[in-house]
């Protein structure tokens, strides 16, 4: 063994030590739509006293966290977005009203002596329904939230009286707090009582007990309210006390509420799918490459380890795209061992004697150019989701490039380290058509047999590819774009129903509950899906009620997404700004690394692509959301990532061959990467079939996407991008690409053991 595999092999040891470590140690962080819970995306407003900005809005995280944990939320995380955004994860949480009320509050806690009502309010006095609804007069506010320190709530075990709250003062708060209660001791009826009043509201109106002297007030910096609570009750008057006020007002801008059953389903829905993918994708590339398509699949299964820890290691939220992106970059981690698999064929085939290992070696070597190429195109669209997507289609972009980083470290590294040291054995050595390098394989010898000249008819392909264009342009202006929620603005809310309904039926039921214009879809067969543009939380119950007693049966709410309409302008500008940098990004870096031929061809294919899979959605009418945006920006990858590699190719054989015609030179190198693309696109494609039956609602629409988009870029990267750089090539003035100058091979071992 060569010092070089001798290191490959000791650092495949230690990166599989480590995943296993981190793998079995630590659990994975899910987010809130794969465990459950709610989600608030708040937003700061500037009011008369304090503009919104930085440092108010940090101040208004302080009171909200103080809030949240007065609730008892485990595991409740509350960050700070930009300058003027605030998120907020109650997990295990399902109910929106509560956690909008207590967490949203907004004005200023103040505490105010009530007065006996005569109809006549002097000056600083008002009128206001107390928690039971009954009007009450209140005076000027005594005490204000800055007065609070803390708040909660017990059961009195020794009188066994029920459940109370305890309040303890900071600053003046105590001394404010003594002065109201000594006042209100000195008198009888309402004017015992002190109104704590949030947002306008009161949330308690207890009365002075008697034991309290008049004048004399409460004293020792804290007080005690009783009243027929219960448990939640008083734990949510205990948060909202102390909670306090907010130095800004807050607006919610998005609500994300997600089921605990749905993200089971996905998480086993996609775990089924991963499974049965490598199964498949193991048994075709070791139907194609034999041995060593076996030991590429046992590298991929390590792969699969690998990029686990690494998710686990860096403390990644694990989200419903992210998890799908898990997945669909196992099926696309295989195409670093096809191109260096097919590139070790070619080796043998063109120089038999210097023995499959060593062609391995070789083709691993030469395949690097556009491995690195391929997954960097990959890592750009990775990097924009991450950049400028919002919520859970961030953690796709985060699973996407540890998957592409991941599928370089099992091909180049651990698949290469298991075929050098079984190819290394004399009994292999001497068997190349076991090993699966000894033939070119038989897609590849069709087409040496064939003969084609693609390139010739390339005005026909052309034409063939603008007309699908064209047909797709049309589907979105006569038919439209359906956009989601997301990106509309309003809300979304899907239900599952205990007996199956018909659609009409729950259109009917939605009707009658008074949102006859509410978009009602069937979302699986026993889910109901509706939209509206406004919808308060007590119309949410209304429509769940109405859905039930129309024949549902038992009606669970399991999604619930609230976008502003706002937030939905703004997220619907981020999709296209990603878009449009998607298209300038991957054009500039295929003009730095190739030529402007090749990136404007490369980029013409992958508009062509992009364009077709919308279009199709919009001939369907399906919906375009931000798990879709996900899977347009990997297509845009994926189509980019096909184009290098002939790109590769074809660079590389104008360098040998700088006199031949650029066509001529173009058709070889799209035909000799044609059995790299078909075994790729393979592994990715049961990997998305899998999605696509078992993914659920949640995951099909995704699947489907992919699946159009591998399917076109597969074709767009020969007959589109291809052809175009050899019609743009006529006008180019720089020269062909110098060839590479070939360092003397270094002397080692051939499989025989001669040294060379």
């Amino acid at each position: 063994m060569t010092r070089a595999n001798l290191v490959r092999a000791l650092l495949a040891l230690a990166i599989l030590a480590t995943s296993c470590y981190f793998a079995f140690t630590k659990p994975a962080r899910l987010g809130l739509d794969l465990r459950g819970g709610t989600q608030m995306v708040l937003e700061t407003k500037d009011s008369p006293t304090v503009k919104a900005g930085r440092e108010s809005t940090d101040r208004a995280k302080e009171v909200l966290q103080r809030r949240v944990d007065a609730l008892g939320v485990a595991e409740s995380t509350i960050t700070r977005s930009g300058d003027r955004r605030i998120i907020v994860e109650l997990p295990d949480v399902q109910d929106p009203t509560r956690a909008a009320e207590v967490v949203g509050r907004t004005a200023q806690l103040t505490a105010h002596p009530v007065r006996t009502n005569d109809g006549k309010p002097k000056q600083g006095e008002k009128i206001i329904n107390d928690e039971q609804g009954q009007p009450i007069l209140i005076g000027p506010a005594g005490l204000t939230g800055d007065g609070i320190g803390s708040a909660d709530s017990g059961f009195d075990q020794q009188n066994m009286s029920g459940w109370f709250v305890t309040v303890k003062f900071r600053g003046g708060g105590g001394a404010a707090w003594e002065r109201m209660t000594a006042k209100a001791a000195c008198g009888m009826g309402d004017d015992r009582r002190i109104a704590i009043v949030l947002d306008g509201e009161v949330i308690s109106s207890p009365g002075v007990t008697q034991d309290v002297q008049c004048n004399i007030g409460i004293t020792g910096g804290s007080t005690q309210i009783t009243g027929d609570f219960t448990p939640e009750e008083a734990k949510n008057l205990a948060a909202l006390i102390q909670g306090g006020s907010l130095p800004v007002p807050v607006e919610i801008i998005e609500q994300r509420v997600v089921g605990p059953t749905l993200g089971d389903a996905a998480i086993e829905a996609s775990a089924q799918a991963a499974i049965i993918g490598i199964l498949l994708t193991g048994l075709f590339i070791i139907a194609v490459y034999r041995l060593v398509g076996f030991l590429a699949t046992i590298a991929l299964a390590c792969y699969a380890l690998i990029s686990y820890a690494a998710l686990v290691a860096i403390g990644a939220t694990l989200t419903l795209p992210g998890l799908a992106g898990f997945v669909l970059a196992i099926g696309m981690a295989i195409d670093a061992n096809v191109l260096a698999f097919e590139r070790a064929r070619e080796e043998y085939a063109a120089g038999p004697g210097k023995g499959v290992r060593r062609s391995l070696a070789t083709g691993f070597d030469k395949a690097w150019s556009a491995i690195a190429d391929s997954n960097i195109t990959t890592l750009l669209a990775a990097g924009l989701l991450f950049f400028l997507a919002s919520g859970p289609v961030r953690g796709f972009g985060v699973t996407l490039s540890i998957g592409v980083l991941g599928s370089m470290v099992s091909a180049m590294l651990l698949s290469r380290v298991l075929t050098d040291a079984v190819l290394s054995r004399r009994m292999v050595a001497r068997r190349p058509k076991l090993t699966g390098l000894g033939s070119t394989g038989r897609v590849r010898q069709w087409l040496e047999r064939r003969d084609l000249d693609i390139m010739k008819r390339r005005r026909l392909f052309l034409g063939i590819s603008a007309l699908a264009v064209v047909i797709a342009i049309t589907g979105i202006f006569v038919r439209g774009l359906n956009f989601g929620v997301e990106f509309t603005g309003g809300r979304l809310v899907e239900y599952s129903t205990s007996q199956p309904m018909s659609i009409d039926t729950a259109r009917t039921a939605v009707a009658d509950a008074g949102f006859p214009r509410a978009v009602v879809q069937s979302s699986g067969t026993d889910d109901i899906s509706v939209r509206t543009e406004k919808l308060t939380n007590a119309e949410v119950t209304s429509i769940q009620k109405a859905l039930a007693g129309k024949g549902g049966g038992q009606v669970t709410k399991q999604r619930d997404e609230l976008i502003g309409p706002s937030l939905g302008d703004e997220l619907r500008q981020k999709a296209i700004i990603a878009l449009a940098i998607a298209l300038l990004v991957q054009l500039a870096y295929l003009a730095f690394r190739f030529r402007w031929t090749f990136g404007l061809g490369s980029v013409a294919g992958m508009f062509h692509d992009v364009v077709i899979v919308i279009g199709i959605f919009a001939w369907l009418g399906k919906t375009l959301d931000g798990v879709f945006l996900a899977a347009l920006l990997t297509v845009i990858g994926y189509s980019v990532n096909d184009s290098v590699v002939v790109f590769d190719r074809v660079r590389e054989l104008w360098g040998a061959r700088p006199k031949a015609p650029f066509s001529e030179v173009a058709n070889a190198g799209a035909l000799q990467t044609v059995p790299r693309t078909v075994n790729t696109g393979m592994g990715a494609l049961f990997i998305l079939a899998a999605l696509a039956f078992l993914g659920g609602d949640s995951l099909t629409d995704f699947a489907i996407a992919l699946l159009i988009g591998i399917v076109v870029g597969t074709y767009s990267s020969v007959f589109v991008a291809t052809p175009l750089a050899v019609v743009l090539e006529k006008h180019a003035k720089s020269p062909p690409p110098r060839p590479k100058i070939k360092r003397a091979p270094q002397r080692e071992r051939t499989d025989s053991g001669a040294v060379i």
